[in-house]
């Protein structure tokens, strides 16, 4: 489009699912319970890992975060979902757009180092579990539960600043969020070095807390290798099964979601691969880290037990 034709865009309207309207009441109903699970199971387990003393330990504090952020970054796409599944005009202003653009990416991201620390605990409570209180000190967990949102509000900042700069020639983002590769989309000039920003920023936020984890799960494999016992062997595993599982599902989803050559070619993928991750996963993680716990179990047991004799 010509410059002098350009038109200021204030409003982008978020058309995605809209070739589909006889799954609006589906997908309204769907979003819904699952963002209420989302939201209960995340607040109830971290409301549980505050009033039980015995999961007062580095790997819970990490946990609680983990639910904190699940909590948020759902928060940050959902409700504005559920609105317009039951709008006409599902429209979001320029300035909306880019401030939920800024949290979900700054929490994504966060996610991803969070992970990352939660490995290193793992690794710690299996390599040297005597010295284990003295390495993960308060100063340490601290250190390791800050550090993660640092490195993704400061990527996220120069993605906003990148994609926000850009003339858009087109409003409807077709997406049911601010996404970044929906944003791009809409670009009337050659984006091609914004979309290098975006496609580096992504690769080294994915593949070097990717890297960080393998690197410390092939120290924690080789660690429990070395325990004699198969019954020390499979409780070590045991610890990390829940992690490893929520990983797996999480990196998968994101990698399939961003890390393509030509994402704007794949945009109908996209949205589906953002549902899992954006709506699916944070219900999931309560589950994943908290069923196969016994800790958790036990400490729910004696919140229960308790409760009527109060």
């Amino acid at each position: 489009m010509a410059g002098n034709n350009l038109t200021e865009v204030t409003l982008f309207i978020l058309s995605g699912f809209a070739n589909h309207p006889e799954l609006r009441v589906g997908l309204f109903l769907m979003f819904l319970l699952i963002y209420l699970f989302t939201v209960l199971g995340n607040l109830g387990l971290i409301v549980l890992i505050r009033i039980s003393s015995q999961l007062h330990t580095p790997m819970y504090f990490f946990l609680s975060n983990l639910a904190f952020i699940d909590i948020f970054y759902s928060s940050t796409v959902t409700p504005k979902a559920l609105v317009n599944f039951q709008s006409q005009q599902k429209t979001i202003s320029f300035v909306a757009c880019f401030v939920q653009m800024y949290f979900f990416v700054g929490l994504v991201c966060s996610e991803c180092f969070l992970l990352g620390s939660m490995a290193y605990d793992r690794y710690v409570v299996i390599r040297n579990p005597l010295l284990y209180p003295v390495i993960m000190s308060q100063k340490v967990c601290n250190w390791l539960g800050v550090l993660p949102y640092a490195i993704g509000f400061t990527n996220s900042l120069v993605s906003v600043c990148v994609i926000s700069s850009l003339a858009f020639c087109d409003s409807s983002i077709r997406h049911f969020f601010c996404d970044t590769t929906a944003l791009l989309a809409l670009s009337c000039a050659d984006a091609f070095r914004t979309e290098m920003v975006i496609f580096v920023l992504a690769g080294i936020t994915l593949l070097s807390s990717l890297l960080l984890i393998t690197v410390t799960y092939t120290a924690i494999i080789s660690a429990i290798l070395r325990i004699q016992s198969a019954a020390g062997r499979q409780k070590a595993f045991s610890t990390c099964a829940s992690h490893l599982m929520g990983v797996t599902i999480f990196y998968g989803s994101l990698i399939f979601t961003y890390l393509q050559p030509d994402n704007t070619s794949s945009l109908t993928q996209a949205q589906v691969a953002s549902v899992f991750y954006t709506i699916v996963i944070p219900m999931l993680n309560p589950l994943i880290y908290s069923l196969r716990n016994k800790d958790v179990k036990n400490a729910l047991l004696r919140v229960i037990r308790r409760k009527p004799l109060s």
